[in-house]
C-alpha cells in the first residue's frame, strides 16, 4: 500500500547533471519504499528528457559512477519508471525555451501540465523539493 505520508515531488529545473542524478535516487528511493514520487522537469531539467544521450552539463560523470557501483542515469531513470513514478512536464518550460515535446523520449510516461498540476499532484504529507 502506498501512502503520500512521506511522499516527494521533485522540481527538476536544473541542466546539471548532478542535480538530476539526485532527483532520480531521492525518486526511486521514495518508490522503492512505497512512497509516491512525482518527478516535475521544467526549464533546463527537461534536457535530461531530451533523447539519449540527454544534454545535461558534465555528462561525463555518468560513465564514472557505473565504474563506482552506483546508479547511473538509465538505471535511476528505469527504477522510477518501473515503479510507478509520476512524470510531469512543464508546458511553461517547454514554451519558454522551444522545445517540440515530440523531441523528447518516448520512453517516458509523461504528462505535459503546469505548475496547478504539480501542486494538485502533492498531496499532504508529501515534500516539495526543488533540485
Amino acid at each position: 500500500m502506498t501512502t503520500s505520508e512521506g511522499g516527494l515531488s521533485l522540481i527538476i529545473r536544473s541542466g546539471d547533471y548532478e542535480s538530476v542524478h539526485y532527483a532520480l535516487a531521492l525518486a526511486s528511493a521514495a518508490l522503492a519504499i512505497n512512497k509516491p514520487a512525482v518527478l516535475f522537469f521544467t526549464m533546463n531539467g527537461l534536457r535530461a528528457l531530451g533523447g539519449p544521450p540527454p544534454g545535461l552539463d558534465d555528462w561525463g560523470r555518468d560513465a564514472l559512477m557505473r565504474e563506482r557501483g552506483v546508479g547511473d542515469f538509465e538505471t535511476l531513470l528505469q527504477a522510477c519508471i518501473e515503479l510507478g513514478g509520476r512524470f510531469i512536464v512543464c508546458e511553461m518550460g517547454l514554451r519558454a525555451l522551444g522545445i517540440d515535446r515530440a523531441a523528447l523520449r518516448t520512453d517516458v510516461p509523461f504528462t505535459v501540465a503546469g505548475i496547478v498540476t504539480l501542486l494538485e499532484e502533492t498531496k499532504p504529507g508529501m515534500r516539495l523539493l526543488t533540485l
